[in-house]
């Protein structure tokens, strides 16, 4: 089995998360793409966020009729700091025989070495990098004091190129706050979920 971990704050999940998984998928050859809501992100400790029940819910109503493309509670189900070596630990046990791969942006690259345990995330997953069309290629300079050359050179096969979706879930948490249209940038299902119960409103839950 080829397993894609994607993990994020997912606050909301949009369809820029969702295109990322897919194109991942499909480039890649993955069977399974599992996205992965993070309990507490240890780059966004202290940022308020909406409930990890809420954001996996969304994540379920996104993805729901996709046999390919799943939410996993992993992290939640852990609680507390989410680090991506514990994650990637805890998913090889729970599938030893799968070969996994750890989907990531080309500026989360670049920050891969100052995270947690930084040579074991290379060596329990290969990082597939995605870079948006029409940008250079990443710099994979940074992975070179962690991994071998042949590693390395493995890692830089599995660069992806995703169309440019102009989303973001700031963007999302700030119209819903505003009370504008979230329409055709989280799917329908995602959309309501937000609004009935309240998700990002200056007075609502977060």
């Amino acid at each position: 089995m080829r397993l894609g971990i994607f993990g994020g704050s997912f606050n909301p999940v949009h369809y820029g998360h969702l295109v990322l998984a897919e194109v991942c998928r499909e480039t890649c050859g993955l069977d399974e793409v599992w996205l992965v809501p993070a309990a507490v992100p240890p780059h966004k400790q202290g940022v308020e966020m909406a409930s990890g029940k809420a954001r996996l819910e969304m994540l379920e109503l996104a993805l729901a009729g996709n046999e390919h493309l799943r939410p996993s509670p992993v992290e939640l189900d852990r609680g507390g700091v989410s680090y991506t070596v514990d994650t990637l630990a805890c998913i090889a046990e729970e599938k030893p025989g799968a070969s996994l791969f750890l989907l990531m942006g080309a500026d989360s690259l670049e920050d891969l070495p100052t995270w947690r345990e930084p040579e074991r995330i290379c060596a329990l997953a290969t990082p597939i990098v995605v870079r948006r069309a029409g940008s250079p290629e990443p710099d994979f300079s940074a992975l070179a004091p962690l991994v071998s050359a042949e590693r390395l050179a493995e890692i830089r096969r599995w660069q992806v190129e995703m169309p440019l979706v102009e989303l973001s879930s700031t963007d999302l948490r700030q119209r819903a706050a505003a009370g504008k249209s979230l329409r055709f940038r989280t799917p329908r299902a995602v959309e309501r979920y937000i609004e009935t119960h309240g998700l990002y409103r200056v007075s609502g839950e977060w």
